[in-house]
């Protein structure tokens, strides 16, 4: 793929991933060295309105209001796709035969047959998917310290995934409890993200045991699921996900325990990583809390000095600095397509499993 210093960014769609995106798209060059220029070349959606205030605040050059015309224009490198998962398919097809590099908010696609044709549709261009989560630098850390061997063996790999919002049916974000735009409710939107998680950390999941509920008369999408996994490494692992949990907002977090340590985080506290070393001297044990601001940390050097926290914010920026550092050194990012379709596989089964009453394997 030949590329000029400058790509030129097309986005599909405008709401709270369009502004996370968008900031990503801004803030990257002011912290990081890049080996590209981006443009913020065209935003699309269908409310012109809507559309016009979001190119003015984050300085978007133009609007459009067809994907079909934006992913086939000749001066777009790239296309975002920040839509209603039952667009990703589509938009990712098209810009994919058009030769763009492919950028996709999680879940990848609403079934496993969207996600394979994606992930075939891609094989030669670059892709990401946004599983962000990746990018915190407590988490990057946690993966160095399990590279280290300072788990050991793993035994229990248990994570939780818990927001409040969806008693409430008038929320901004209703199209989520649309089965035909959403796919499913939390099964993709945030146990996604911890089965992303946790595959990372700890290694393929060989089989699942999922419980799906719905808690709002009439709802057609899950507002809660358990699940409970074996992994290839020989840990279990319990998964909890809702929408339910009155009193959390925002709580992802896991906890890995193994024969030389443990390590857990909360998202709520997400510059902040606790290890227990198995190392240590009996008297000093315990659960370590690192402020994981540097020096020395993933990805925080190139923020602010030690001791100053990051947000949320951030987690997107390094993403997309990993991946155009890995486009430019014609290398492969992770997670790709065919890492999320690996996580469309095992949503899949936890809903199959809901559905049989049994265990599936993955």
């Amino acid at each position: 793929m030949g590329l000029s210093r400058t790509l030129n960014v097309a986005m599909i769609g405008y709401g709270f991933m369009g502004r996370a995106h968008s900031n990503a798209f801004h803030q990257a060059s002011r912290f990081f060295d890049l080996p590209f220029d981006l443009k913020l070349k065209t935003i699309c959606g269908r409310n012109q309105s809507r559309l016009d205030h979001m190119a003015n605040r984050w300085g978007w050059e133009e609007t459009a209001n067809c994907w079909e015309e934006v992913v086939n224009r000749t001066d777009v490198d790239i296309i975002d796709i920040c839509t209603p998962n039952y667009l990703h398919e589509p938009i990712a097809l098209a810009a994919a035969k058009a030769g763009k590099m492919v950028l996709c908010e999680k879940p990848l696609a609403n079934s496993v047959a969207e996600a394979e044709r994606m992930t075939e549709a891609a094989r030669k261009v670059p892709t990401l998917v946004w599983f962000n989560y990746r990018r915190v630098p407590a988490v990057s850390l946690a993966r160095q310290l399990i590279d280290q061997g300072k788990v050991g063996e793993g035994y229990h790999y248990r994570a939780l995934y818990l927001q409040s919002w969806g008693r409430n049916p008038a929320d901004p974000g209703a199209w989520r409890f649309n089965p035909t735009e959403a796919g499913s409710g939390v099964i993709g939107d945030l146990l996604s993200h911890s089965l992303d998680l946790a595959t990372w950390l700890n290694g393929p999941i060989s089989e699942l045991c999922a419980r799906v509920h719905t808690f709002a008369d009439g709802r057609q999408v899950d507002d809660a699921v358990t699940v409970m996994t074996r992994f290839s490494n020989g840990s279990i692992g319990t998964f909890e996900a809702t929408r339910f949990a009155t009193g959390n907002l925002n709580r992802n977090c896991f906890e890995i325990n193994g024969s030389a340590g443990s390590i857990a985080f909360d998202m709520e506290k997400m510059n902040h990583l606790v290890a227990f070393d198995m190392g240590d001297e009996v008297p000093v044990q315990g659960g370590h809390n690192i402020l994981v601001t540097g020096p020395g940390h993933p990805y925080v050097d190139d923020f602010w000095p030690p001791g100053h926290i990051i947000g949320y914010e951030h987690t997107f920026v390094a993403t997309l600095v990993d991946f155009l550092r890995a486009v430019a050194a014609g290398e492969q990012f992770h997670p790709n397509f065919e890492d999320a379709l690996e996580t469309q596989r095992l949503l899949e089964a936890v809903q199959e499993s809901n559905r049989s009453r049994t265990w599936i394997s993955t």
